[in-house]
């Protein structure tokens, strides 16, 4: 890895009291890197610092709603504070929608985007500077399948996750020659996960009928995304860039 173990790296990651964020936390506890552990009520990333913490390694929890930047900056100012400068951000913190298109109030729609496109654009504005000082920093958003293939009765969710793809893309360019990556992870079916019930309701599969349509035969796990994430925030990922990594089973292959 470099010298990724070696030099002193804290991340943040967001909606990470469970599922795939706390995965993600986790993994990357393993390659040393310490942790801001962030979601909307503090309490609830105990479990995922205790696991963090419990094995030697340090992380703290954060307590913020991603959308509020007053309430982002607290969280920001006490993980530098308790770890260092944030060089990484994971932008996990998102919410999904089952309302069909002509049932969408503006205040639905305001409200998921809200969360998943002004939470991650809030988010990763707040840390950039710490990025900027360094002249090294990693930035891994988190979309879904769903912004690549469209899904019924998900427009607001999957136009949301889209605008993340485009987002990505476009902040590559612009941070690139400051020694920052900008890379997005597509998501399929993630066991205990909104897009496991996204994909669900979307497709009106049964589980064994989901199963045959994915090629590797199974759901995935959020193991599976932390350990992808995990690769995009080393030293060895430096000349990948405005991508997106569809870990999804095979859903999408093109």
């Amino acid at each position: 890895m470099g010298d990724f173990k070696v030099v002193r790296r804290v991340a943040l990651v967001t909606g990470a009291a469970a599922g795939i964020g706390a995965a993600c936390a986790k993994r990357l506890a393993q390659d040393e890197v310490m942790v801001g552990v962030l979601d909307l009520d503090e309490p609830r990333c105990a479990a995922t610092v205790e696991a963090i913490t419990s094995t030697g390694r340090k992380a703290v929890a954060l307590g913020a709603d991603v959308s509020r930047r007053d309430q982002v900056q607290r969280a920001v100012a006490k993980c530098r504070e308790t770890l260092g400068p944030v060089t990484i951000v994971i932008n996990n913190a998102g919410v999904t929608d089952f309302t069909p298109f002509d049932q969408v109030t503006e205040d639905l729609w305001n409200f998921v985007y809200r969360v998943n496109v002004l939470g991650t654009f809030i988010v990763t504005q707040e840390v950039l500077p710490d990025m900027r000082a360094a002249k090294w920093g990693r930035i891994v958003n988190l979309s879904s399948s769903s912004a690549q293939t469209g899904s019924v009765n998900m427009t607001t969710y999957s136009s949301s996750k889209g605008s993340i793809v485009t987002l990505t893309r476009s902040l590559a360019q612009e941070l690139g020659p400051l020694g920052i990556t900008v890379n997005n992870i597509a998501p399929g079916s993630i066991m205990g996960t909104i897009m496991s019930e996204a994909n669900k309701y979307r497709s009106r599969l049964s589980p064994e009928e989901l199963l045959k349509a994915l090629p590797v035969r199974r759901l995935g796990e959020p193991e599976d995304l932390a350990n992808a994430c995990a690769w995009l925030c080393q030293e060895s990922s430096g000349y990948f860039t405005g991508q997106t990594v569809g870990v999804n089973g095979g859903r999408v292959v093109s």
